[in-house]
């Protein structure tokens, strides 16, 4: 039977460490950001000594960059791989932000850590390509004519409307969806009665 080890509150904790850290990390980063959160903080509301807290996440850094991995590894699946939609329907719906929705924490990441070396902001990047390349596939799918533009358009018309919100305080979603129906319907050919294919 494995050691348990006895938490900085006294407690006796099991193999739950990992997941009590990624959650701490969670409430801890959005809430006062990275830089902020120091690991004798984070160990305290994970209730895990440092010692422990080291031996899953070598550093920091390392802790950084599992959090962000973990906020969406799929890439938006509640958008982009919905089957009650059409393609059109997919790009215009990646903007239909409900108030409470998390403000993205790969921008804030990437700007608190001035360092394209970290790996968080390596993910980052990785992340922000992949969100591109969705929206560029759907756009595809939809029959744009020139998809790779319109993926990227929509891709910098959502980190602007999550960053404008971030920083605004304010809901910035229903104006970026208003916008990205224009350019979707300007870049992708209206269905027709002898074509219903455009539109798939």
């Amino acid at each position: 039977m494995p050691e348990l080890e006895k938490g900085p509150l006294g407690r006796r904790r099991g193999r739950g460490a990992r997941e009590r850290i990624l959650s701490a990390s969670q409430q801890l980063f959005r809430e006062q950001g990275i830089n902020r959160t120091g690991m004798d903080q984070l160990c305290a509301v994970a209730q895990v000594s440092k010692r422990t807290a080291y031996q899953h996440f070598a550093t920091k850094d390392e802790l950084v960059a599992e959090y962000l991995r973990r906020f969406d590894p799929e890439v938006m699946p509640g958008v982009f791989d919905r089957t009650d939609l059409t393609a059109r329907e997919r790009l215009v719906a990646a903007f239909d932000m409900p108030a409470s929705t998390p403000l993205c924490p790969y921008i804030a990441a990437a700007v608190e850590l001035h360092d394209p070396d970290h790996p968080a902001s390596r993910y980052a990047r990785d992340y922000k390509a992949a969100i591109a390349a969705r929206f560029t596939e759907i756009a595809r799918e939809a029959g744009a004519g020139d998809p790779e533009q319109l993926g990227e358009q929509l891709a910098l018309l959502l980190d602007g409307a999550s960053a404008r919100t971030r920083v605004l305080n304010s809901e910035s979603f229903p104006t970026a969806a208003a916008i990205a129906a224009v350019l979707i319907d300007n870049a992708i050919p209206a269905p027709t009665p002898g074509n219903p294919g455009a539109d798939r």
